[in-house]
């Protein structure tokens, strides 16, 4: 059956060597529709971001664009405004129909530590063909906050599917008479359409913005930081804001969203003409995500939003992305938020892992 292959079915690709990886994968990698990649011990300072483009392989082009290379072993960072390559510890041996997409993780966009999937032959960013074979390689640009890496950091996530798994609208439509997707009106058109939330209860806090000159950020410490360290707070009373050109912000969606155990989902722009900004850098949920939130009203969708060209100005309930939803092949055996390590379940305006709990505003 098309679709998205689920966890139990990337066991059997690993136990068949379709990925494998040294060392060997940790089964903590594996998600209910994706699998975490793994940092390797170097990372190469290049030039400029590339593809390697038909028929050449990424090693032949970091020697074309390297500049110098940053031993990860006992831990390096990575400087904001720069751009890396890292082998990654996975490699992939696919069948001829099976293709896979990544896509950086969640407490990743939320840093705007940009982070894509580069492979040999490779045309786009983050889309590996079927039937691949042959390394994995993440390209990582720091944007807002320079970073501390380890060998083993896992900051982005392979998904693999077969065939054509999204729905069309009327499918969408379908599903969400079957079982509601949001906590209200569905806008359905080329996906499920979610909009900007400015008028948060009880609280003029909105959104933050991250501060220009900042420490580094160690990726393994986890409720460690300040966020007034980090993070300017943004403030609306009046639904609005206005969105500076470069900066980087953190927002939540109007909508609570729900998938269900057996579909995923991708975030994908809206339309570029509603405004010259960018609302995305994670975009995978996973089957369950808002499924067993508390009072089952779902999870809000966390914005990373990055402003292009000119000031613009956002309003509350405007349309700014859209959810693309995709059938599993079959039901994962395990969701997202029921009894694995996810961060985010039943979550509303809130920072990466890496940050203390805001205290509760007046």
């Amino acid at each position: 059956m098309p679709g998205v292959i689920p966890n139990q079915q990337l066991e059997a690709m690993i136990a068949k060597g379709h990925i494998f990886a040294d060392p060997a994968v940790d089964p903590a990698q594996i998600q209910p529709a994706s699998l975490d990649m793994r940092l390797g011990n170097v990372a190469y300072r290049v030039r400029a971001s590339f593809l390697a483009g038909h028929g050449a392989k990424v090693a032949d082009r970091l020697e074309e664009f390297e500049m110098h290379r940053v031993d990860l072993t006992h831990g390096a960072v990575l400087e904001k405004g720069a751009v890396y390559v890292v082998p990654l510890m996975e490699h992939l041996a696919l069948p001829a129909t099976v293709s896979a997409v990544a896509n950086a993780k969640s407490s990743t966009g939320r840093l705007d530590l940009l982070t894509r999937t580069i492979t040999d032959g490779g045309t786009e960013f983050d889309r590996i063909s079927a039937g691949y074979h042959g390394p994995l390689y993440a390209e990582i640009c720091p944007r807002s906050f320079s970073v501390l890496v380890r060998p083993g950091m896992r900051l982005n996530q392979i998904r693999f599917g077969t065939g054509d798994a999204v729905l069309d609208d009327d499918a969408l439509r379908a599903l969400h008479a079957r079982t509601p997707l949001v906590d209200g009106e569905a806008v359905i058109s080329d996906g499920l359409g979610f909009s900007v939330d400015l008028r948060l209860k009880d609280t003029t806090l909105v959104g933050y913005r991250a501060k220009p000159h900042t420490g580094v950020i160690d990726l393994d410490k986890i409720g460690h930081y300040a966020p007034a360290d980090y993070w300017e707070e943004v403030h609306s009373d009046n639904g609005q804001i206005i969105l500076d050109p470069g900066a980087f912000y953190i927002l939540v969606s109007r909508e609570a969203v729900t998938i269900p155990p057996d579909f995923a989902a991708e975030m994908a722009p809206y339309l570029v003409m509603v405004g010259e900004f960018r609302v995305h850098y994670a975009g995978f949920f996973d089957p369950g995500f808002g499924h067993d939130a508390a009072g089952g009203a779902g999870s809000r969708g966390v914005l990373e939003v990055r402003c292009h060209e000119a000031p613009f100005v956002l309003e509350h309930g405007q349309v700014v992305g859209r959810l693309v939803y995709e059938r599993m092949a079959e039901a994962p055996t395990q969701l997202y938020g029921s009894g694995i390590a996810s961060n985010y379940q039943g979550q509303g305006l809130k920072l990466s892992k890496h940050f203390k709990a805001p205290k509760a505003q007046a």
